[in-house]
């Protein structure tokens, strides 16, 4: 159904914001012969242009390289690693795992803590805070300090495996979005308008690789690609979930940074329904995405949208996807991207 190899590669491959050089360097190889022409711009970007039959308009997609990370801070008298984290951390979630710091060479390191049998009882009922942990690294400061430095980038290790009708690792937010725009470019044919595919930067720190293309490409219509919460597990009220696994891709309909257009949902819903492609509305109370830089940056704005990917454990080492859901959210965009033209788009 959908190439796991690929989407496996794209997942583990390193990428902190600010730190996207080898996802980088794998949507180049993937993309140079799909489209008609591709750059890098200097915030790292990569946009790919594939030529439509009428060049008046042009439309947007935004996927962002990007992963949770962190950045090396500081190295104690023991060697142990002090860090900061880049993006938004649920600090329970640190516990027990592996990184990598990425200095002069790549270094495996264990997320460390106090252990729980000196804790205090009142230490035992606290949740815990990031700067609870340090990365150990099982060197010397002198061993650790022959490859890191203050600023070095820090990823999590995992990889990616199958379960049932999912797919789990670390990093599917928003990898497996890398891997549908790159799907999208593979099957596009011919297409009415310039479409510019942007695989962004620095979005897990506030949309800045969005907010920069979109300033450059002055798009009339956007998609923003990402995932959105699946919070379809026990304990969860019917109101809380936001969307479920397996019940299609997911058409945006506002997230806390973004309203979609009326016009971009509906014609997606329309064309959801034409191609029988399953879809279900997506309203995430807290979180944005780069569709919000899409739609704003640029004269007059946009008629922006986006397809939703419905994600479990959103932000930890086991984010899980469905692999039909991944297939609806290529489906969907390829026949917008493809009868784009035929709507009206007057208000």
């Amino acid at each position: 159904m959908i190439d796991i190899k690929l989407l496996s590669e794209i997942c583990e491959t390193p990428g902190a914001p600010g730190f996207e050089d080898r996802i980088r360097r794998v949507v180049l190889r993937e993309i140079e012969n799909l489209v008609d022409e591709f750059s890098i711009d200097n915030l790292g970007n990569v946009t790919a242009v594939k030529k439509g039959n009428n060049s008046d308009k042009k439309v947007m997609l935004g996927a962002h390289m990007d992963e949770i990370g962190f950045i090396v801070t500081h190295i104690d008298d023991n060697g142990f690693v002090r860090f900061h984290t880049l993006g938004g951390f649920d600090p329970k979630t640190l516990t027990a795992q592996r990184v990598i710091v990425h200095g002069k060479k790549d270094l495996m390191g264990v997320m460390g803590s106090k252990p729980i049998h000196v804790m205090s009882a009142e230490e035992r009922t606290k949740m815990p805070k990031t700067t609870d942990y340090f990365i150990d690294l099982g060197m010397s400061k002198k061993e650790v300090e022959e490859y890191v430095e203050v600023g070095n980038p820090i990823t999590r290790k995992r990889g990616l495996i199958e379960m049932g009708d999912c797919v789990n690792c670390k990093s599917i937010d928003n990898r497996v979005s890398v891997f549908i725009l790159i799907e999208v470019l593979k099957q596009l044919k011919e297409v009415p308008y310039d479409v510019y595919a942007v695989f962004t930067v620095q979005e897990e720190v506030g949309l800045r690789g969005a907010n920069v293309s979109a300033l450059n490409i002055n798009p009339d219509f956007g998609f923003g690609i990402d995932t959105t919460i699946a919070f379809d597990v026990p304990g969860a009220s019917a109101h809380e979930k936001v969307t479920e696994l397996g019940k299609g891709t997911a058409i945006k309909i506002m997230d806390s940074q973004t309203i979609c257009d009326h016009r971009m949902v509906s014609f997606m819903k329309k064309t959801a329904g034409i191609h029988n492609i399953t879809w279900q509305p997506e309203i995430l109370p807290a979180g944005g995405t780069d569709t919000a830089g899409i739609q704003r940056m640029t004269p007059g704005g946009s008629i922006a949208g986006a397809v939703s990917i419905p994600t479990r454990h959103i932000h930890q080492s086991i984010e899980m996807a469905n692999k039909k859901d991944i297939k609806g959210s290529i489906d969907l965009l390829v026949a917008c991207l493809s009868e784009i033209d035929q709507y009206d788009w007057s208000f």
